[in-house]
């Protein structure tokens, strides 16, 4: 019987579709698996290259997998889909994921750890609430300027402007002073939630030598650094700075043709919640630096008078992405008055 070397596994909530080839590419085994069946059967075949995309629970999947002794290889759904021939089934899902899998130019998505995988979630339970923060804020704000009430934009003075129009409308308007106080109870609990997820952000931050490491660039704070941890851990899948980069969506697109080459506007691509993190960052470092005489020489002081404050911030967000790969890999601490010789790690 002809050896599989490699299996495809299109990942459900009930029913798995397998597809296993050999070296040539030829289908040997097509079958559905229950999911009680899954490990059963990737126990009993040889260890081979299993493809997978990197859906909900694919990590953990990959995790137990591996740990059977096979090489397991997540990749992005978009890149797969142009192997899946003809009208969508799971088999031909599954017989797609192989064919992927076995092209070296399909790069591989890191197999995160049960404890990257904590930290991300710590970031995404924080998100959620921070919008439900802000969705609370503005309805209190809709609320009140349907009786005329204009507040001022942002949560610094709300509290205080919302106080001050309750003693003055408590008498009149008595139903919506109550609905107005269930908010601003809401609001301070949420504030008291994303306060407790926050230090327990900062905890992993002082236990992850990664973490306190990258946190030394300017524009990379607490959320920033274990958001990068928690997403690519020490980014090793990515053999240059440039491509890190791209993961997050920091370079142009390209449309080029014909030996002319038009580069876009950033491509968005990847990452948004990590890329998000590291603009706001260099935004928050340009305003710093902008019009202090000490930084007139800093290049992103002069890119941003010379481009625009937008391209400015979007550049040093890219080169703080590469300054990250590159201090991941070679484990230096940022220091300011390196003189780059090199440029293949900016």
């Amino acid at each position: 019987m002809e050896k599989i070397t490699v299996i495809g596994l299109d990942l459900a909530k009930s029913i798995f579709q397998v597809h296993g080839a050999n070296a040539r590419g030829k289908k040997l085994l097509s079958k559905k698996l229950k999911r009680s069946e899954v490990m059963g059967f990737f126990a009993s075949q040889p260890p081979c290259l299993v493809g997978m995309e990197a859906c909900g629970g694919a990590h953990e999947w990959a995790r137990q997998i591996q740990s059977l002794g096979h090489d397991v290889k997540l990749m992005a759904p978009q890149y797969v889909k142009g192997f899946v021939q003809g009208n969508k089934t799971d088999a031909r899902d599954a017989a797609g994921i192989a064919e992927a899998a076995v092209r070296e130019s399909i790069q591989r998505v890191t197999i995160r750890s049960r404890e990257e995988q904590q930290i991300q979630a710590l970031h995404r339970v924080r998100e959620a609430w921070v919008k439900h923060r802000t969705a609370t804020a503005n309805q209190i704000r809709g609320l009140l300027a349907e009786f005329g009430q204009i507040l001022t934009p942002g949560l610094r003075h709300l509290r205080r402007e919302v106080a001050l129009w309750q003693e003055q409308s408590r008498g009149m308007l008595g139903i919506l002073n109550g609905l107005v106080d269930e908010l601003l109870q809401y609001l301070s609990e949420l504030e008291e939630r994303i306060g407790q997820v926050e230090k327990q952000i900062k905890q992993v931050l002082q236990s992850n030598p990664a973490c306190k490491l990258i946190e030394t660039i300017p524009g990379v704070g607490v959320l920033t650094a274990t958001a990068i941890i928690g997403s690519f851990g020490r980014a090793e899948n990515f053999t240059e700075g440039r491509k890190f980069a791209n993961a997050l969506g920091l370079i142009p697109r390209e449309h080029s043709s014909g030996g002319k080459q038009v580069l876009l506007g950033l491509s968005k691509r990847g990452n948004g919640y990590v890329r998000k993190l590291l603009v706001h960052g260099a935004r928050s470092v340009l305003q710093a630096r902008i019009n202090k005489p000490a930084y007139a020489e800093d290049w992103v002081v002069k890119l941003a008078k010379r481009r625009g404050h937008n391209i400015a911030v979007c550049a040093l967000a890219a080169k703080n992405a590469r300054r990250i790969w590159a201090m991941l890999q070679s484990g230096e601490v940022f220091r300011a008055d390196h003189a780059q010789t090199n440029d293949v790690c900016t």
